[in-house]
């Protein structure tokens, strides 16, 4: 069998993916450790049986819904690529609305100390870490799982001198103040599960996901926190869900918090809220 019959074999065995095509070539080219190019030229080139094997064993598994990023252990966000497992929720497009906010309004000249609540993979963090020359950052996590994955992420990235992991439910233990703090919490409600697809509610941490029945029960328990973690010039950054607009902005109003905007992402949707720490 050469490259390019293995490649549309795979294919067909995907129907349920949302990209069949691109799903059973990233699989095949990390089965043969090469890029696009390299299989662009290669396409008639034959594969061993022990190529093959492995590669039907990835599809089969692609197949029952296991994220391509959970089995190549790799998922790009923002132009970097971050390790993923079955401990952390998988970056997503969505949340790179949230870092195009921060660094719009982050100043570059000076010295920024970051917070990043519920860091997972580390991403958010990371990648402004990688795009602010001056500033330092902290993650915290409740997941001492997720945390050992940040940290290699933070490793990879060469950036582990500049950040440092907690582990912290929400606030708890930090007790030092941040110029930015970023926040993609679980916002889905618990009775929306069966409105999930396999990748997620199969394979992205169930922590990372639900936040009981309204899906707001993390915003509420940072609300009434938050203050204490923002300089007097700091800035918030929370990414939140569909339709959260309205009640998001509620808590955060009952908490003392105003003049919050939102950021939409590129479907038109209010993704990301923008909370400053100026008091009402």
């Amino acid at each position: 069998m050469t490259r390019g019959a293995a490649m549309r074999a795979g294919r067909t065995r995907l129907p349920d993916s949302d990209s069949p095509a691109r799903d059973a070539r990233d699989l095949l080219l990390h089965i043969l450790g090469i890029d696009s190019a390299a299989l662009i030229a290669s396409e008639h080139d034959p594969m061993t049986t022990g190529e093959v094997a492995r590669y039907n064993a990835v599809i089969s598994r692609r197949a029952a819904h296991e994220p391509v990023s959970k089995i190549i252990g790799l998922r790009a966000f923002y132009g970097l690529d971050f390790r993923v497992t079955p401990d952390v929720l998988d970056p997503r497009p969505d949340s790179e609305t949230l870092v195009d906010a921060v660094l719009e309004y982050a100043d570059t000249t000076t010295s920024i100390r970051i917070l990043d609540m519920g860091t997972g993979s580390g991403c958010l963090l990371l990648t402004l870490l990688h795009s602010l020359p001056n500033a330092t950052g902290m993650g915290v996590d409740i997941s001492p799982a997720a945390l050992k994955v940040a940290q290699e992420n933070a490793n990879r990235l060469h950036l582990s001198e500049k950040t440092r992991f907690v582990c912290s439910n929400w606030l708890e233990k930090v007790d030092e103040t941040f110029d930015l703090v970023v926040c993609n919490p679980p916002y889905i409600g618990k009775n929306e599960a069966p409105t999930l697809s396999g990748d997620v509610l199969l394979w992205d941490p169930k922590l990372a996901l639900f936040a009981d029945e309204d899906g707001l029960a993390a915003y509420r328990a940072i609300a009434s926190t938050l203050r204490r973690a923002l300089s007097e010039t700091g800035t918030a950054f929370f990414e939140i869900g569909l339709g959260q607009e309205k009640a998001v902005k509620r808590l955060f109003s009952e908490a003392g918090f105003e003049n919050m905007t939102f950021r939409r992402d590129i479907a038109g949707i209010s993704r990301c809220m923008i909370v400053p720490s100026a008091r009402s």
